[in-house]
Order: structure tokens, then C-alpha cells, then sequence
């Protein structure tokens, strides 16, 4: 049975802690106490956290660092920041207690919820690959259109940061990881409209199964029950689905917004080339496909619009072509994180002779597709690197003993540069797309391709900056 949409308000009278000194779980203090200014709150953190959030001077905010079990089942709702999975021991125990864990998106999304449940003009887009540039693309268009829009959620701008705006916006487009898709089911709010890309394996260690991974993934379409959902007609996993409570559109089906080859159609009418759009990678030309059936869905002229996506700014970190050196071009793709991205990217580069510099840390996904792909067409050099290198040049091995592809192993990002610039002998690609995350020497993706960028010789800081983000 649905539960009625869960507002800050109802939390007053409640036992109710934090969990995560990150950015999302400051912007949930911040979100929570002008509501609630007496509601006594909890914070778990680490040891260096809890320094910044005793300096708040909130009397009414207790800060520890044991989150233990029996620590968090001392509370009725634990507002969680999106890294830490419910999945592990002390959550799962303290959830059979009773204690309620939900995120910040869940509670962004039970304040905009309306009378019927929905939070109006809210556009969710999830994918294993891609839904950062969808989500910003989709954003650039309708302020093409002349619409107000709000760029946030997993793209670099939690929802609670922009709870309270001064101007709302006319829509709204968010991009949710796994980690929060889950959440808008648990808000009882229903989205306008809801995207699915594609449903790869990823975070298995946040998840605990590919088959849990698929399940929360698709919890945005079958717990969310949008009013509308837009789905790849292309992916088998999305194909399959029945959700009797959303109108469904499809894209890349032959009856609506599709490629063929490079030339984008609706139906049988060609409407333009995207070869040239600053799109990287055709994965990501086909996910206009997907932005144009969601304005449709809403009403607005998609084929009239579908022109501005020339003017798109590419994201960083994904396909971002950092410049050339002499006969050597640089392409930072720290975000891919899956082997299925890796291989998106390498498709991107036509014959040109390519580096690639795969690995990082280990969550146990699997890479035999990755393996039997580079049988079939690799790369002039793998170089394998991280907590998952090992294995990755295990995989690989009998193919390099075969002289289908020249591997090497390296001991960092430093020495896989160096490598990878040795075996190229000074013409082709050096692709950072490493198919696994950065957690252990870096804090995330961006901290990855920002050093990628310093140590290619080229500046961290005029790549970084997400364009579009917020509300414009």
C-alpha cells in the first residue's frame, strides 16, 4: 500500500538523526532546522566532521561518531546521505527495529508532492551511462524553449540545497544515481515524468547483488509510479517492464524518436544529423532521443527544438576531449565507472590508435563481456591500474599473449599516463575511461579527472565546472 507523501513537518515529535556530513547531509540540517528549529537532532559522522558541525553551534543537534546498530535504532527516521547503503549490517538491524531510513531526495520530494501526489513539472532521469549528459541536455533545451529550469539532484546539486528557491522554476530536471531512485518511492510523491536509459551492473557493493542493483535502479518506475515514464525501447530489462499506472513512451523504437545511423528521425521524418552535435559518443546522441520524447510528453515543439542541441555544452569528466600535444589527444572520461562505459567510449574514436587506461576500485563487477569484447576489436594498448587491475590483466592475459593487444600493468594514474604515452610512440589517444569508480586514492570521479588533467599537462581548473547547473 502507497504512503502519503512524507513532509519535514511530520517529522516534529519524532526521534530523528543524520547520518553523513557530506554535502547532502548538510543541506538536510539545513533544510530541516528553519521547519523544525527545536526538533532535537542527532548527527553521525566521522571524527573530522563532527569538528565542522559543532562549530554550527546548534544547541539542538548532538553530534557522535559511533553509528552503531544499536545506536541508530534508538531513532524513529534516520535521514541518510546517499553513499552509505541501508543494506549494510547495522542499517539492515536497526531497520527491523523500526527505524525509518529515507534520504534527502525523499524528503525534497514529499514537500513538492500536490494535493494528488505528484510533484509537478519534476522531469527524474536514471541510467546506468549517460543521465548526467541527458539530464543537463534536457535542461539546456527547455531553456531553449523559454522556460525557467532547474538543473540538480546527483549531477552536482542536491534537491535540498534548492528546497526553497526564490523564484520557482518551470521545471524541473533532476538526475538520480541508484543510490536515490529509491528514495522518490519512499517519498509517497509520484514524479511527472520519469527517464530509465539503460540498466547495466554497478555499485554492486552499495547494493549488495546485481539483482538488488536492478530492483532499486527500477524502484523509480515501479515504486515511483510516475504519471509519465520515457524508456529505451532498445534495453532489454526496460522493455519487459508492465507499469499499468504511468503512460509509457518509448524511444528509439521506429514509431518514435530514433536513430538511423547518425540521422535523428521521429517516425518515418528524418529531422536532422547528429554527427556533429557536441554530443560524446553515439550512446549520447541517442539519449537526445530520449530528452525530445520527454518534451513531447510535455507539450512543447521536440522537432523545433531539437536544433539547440548544437549549442549544448559537453559536462566534464565525461568524454571530455582535454586538448592535443603534438599528434597525442587526451580525453578525460573519469566518470565511467562500469565496463560497459568503457567500451561506449572506445567506440568514439573511430581507427585512431587508443591507450586506454582501465581499473580502480573493486566492487566486484564483472568484466568478461569487457574481455570478450576486446577480442573481437581492441585497443593498441590496455594499461591496467587500481584495486581491480589485477584482475582486469589476469582477464586479459591470453589475448595479450596472442599479440591482440599490448597490456601493461601500473602501479598508479602517474605511471598508466606514462605508459600509455610510450605505447602510443607519439600519435593516437590516451583515453582515461577507467570502468570502475575512484574511491580509495581519490575522493571521487572528479578528484580522478582533475589529476588526469594536471598530469597531462593541461589546467584542473578550466575543466571543471558543470554548465547549467542550478536554476536559469
Amino acid at each position: 500500500m502507497r504512503t502519503s507523501p512524507l513532509r519535514i513537518a511530520q517529522l516534529d515529535g519524532r526521534r530523528v538523526a543524520l547520518w553523513g556530513w557530506g554535502r547532502e547531509g548538510r543541506a538536510a540540517h539545513r533544510a530541516i532546522r528553519p521547519r523544525l528549529p527545536g526538533l532535537p537532532l542527532t548527527l553521525f559522522c566521522n571524527g573530522e566532521e563532527a569538528v565542522d558541525a559543532r562549530a554550527l553551534g546548534d544547541a539542538n543537534l548532538q553530534v557522535e561518531t559511533d553509528a552503531s546498530a544499536a545506536r541508530l535504532s534508538a531513532f524513529d527516521v534516520v535521514v541518510k546521505s546517499p553513499g552509505i547503503s541501508p543494506y549494510r549490517d547495522e542499517a539492515v538491524t536497526a531497520a527491523a527495529q523500526g527505524t525509518r531510513f529515507i534520504g534527502g531526495t525523499a524528503l525534497w520530494f514529499g514537500e513538492q508532492a500536490g494535493a494528488d501526489g505528484i510533484a509537478a513539472n519534476t522531469v527524474c532521469v536514471t541510467g546506468t551511462k549517460g543521465k548526467s549528459t541527458t539530464t543537463a541536455l534536457l535542461a539546456h533545451l527547455l531553456r531553449a524553449a523559454g522556460h525557467r529550469t532547474a538543473l540538480a539532484g546527483n549531477i552536482g546539486l542536491p534537491l535540498l540545497e534548492v528546497l526553497d528557491p526564490p523564484e520557482s522554476p518551470d521545471y524541473w530536471a533532476i538526475e538520480l544515481s541508484s543510490y536515490q531512485t529509491g528514495d522518490v518511492a519512499d517519498s509517497g510523491a509520484r514524479p511527472a515524468v520519469a527517464v530509465a536509459l539503460n540498466v547495466f551492473p554497478e555499485h554492486l557493493d552499495w547494493h549488495g547483488s546485481q539483482a538488488r542493483y536492478v530492483e532499486d535502479k527500477l524502484r523509480l518506475l515501479t515504486g515511483a509510479r510516475p504519471r509519465i515514464a520515457v524508456l529505451n525501447a532498445n534495453d532489454p530489462q526496460l522493455a519487459s517492464l508492465d507499469l499499468p499506472d504511468s503512460d509509457v513512451r518509448w524511444f528509439g523504437r521506429d514509431d518514435g524518436w530514433h536513430l538511423r545511423g547518425d540521422a535523428l528521425h521521429r517516425g518515418d521524418t528524418f529531422v536532422m544529423d547528429t554527427i556533429a552535435l557536441p554530443l560524446p559518443g553515439r550512446h549520447n546522441r541517442g539519449n537526445l532521443c530520449a530528452v525530445l520524447t520527454v518534451l513531447e510528453a510535455l507539450g512543447l515543439d521536440a522537432a523545433g527544438l531539437a536544433s539547440q542541441a548544437a549549442s549544448f555544452r559537453p559536462l566534464p569528466h565525461r568524454l571530455q576531449m582535454l586538448g592535443t600535444r603534438g599528434a597525442v589527444s587526451y580525453v578525460n572520461d573519469s566518470i565511467s565507472t562500469t565496463p560497459h562505459a568503457s567500451l561506449a567510449a572506445l567506440e568514439c574514436f573511430g581507427a585512431r590508435d587508443i591507450a586506454l587506461l582501465v581499473g580502480g576500485h573493486d566492487r566486484g563487477v564483472d568484466w568478461s563481456e569487457f574481455a570478450a569484447a576486446m577480442e573481437r576489436r581492441a585497443p593498441a594498448a590496455i594499461i591496467t591500474m587500481g584495486a581491480n587491475g589485477p584482475r582486469i590483466h589476469e582477464l586479459l592475459a591470453p589475448l595479450a599473449a596472442q599479440g591482440g593487444v599490448k597490456l601493461i600493468a601500473a602501479v598508479d594514474l602517474a605511471d598508466a599516463v606514462r605508459q600509455a604515452e610510450g605505447a602510443l610512440d607519439g600519435e593516437g589517444v590516451v583515453l582515461l575511461s577507467p570502468g570502475a569508480p575512484s574511491f580509495g586514492p581519490y575522493r571521487d570521479y572528479v578528484e580522478r579527472g582533475r589529476h588526469f588533467a594536471t598530469l597531462v599537462r593541461f589546467d584542473p581548473e578550466a575543466i571543471s565546472s558543470i554548465p547549467g547547473l542550478g536554476i536559469a
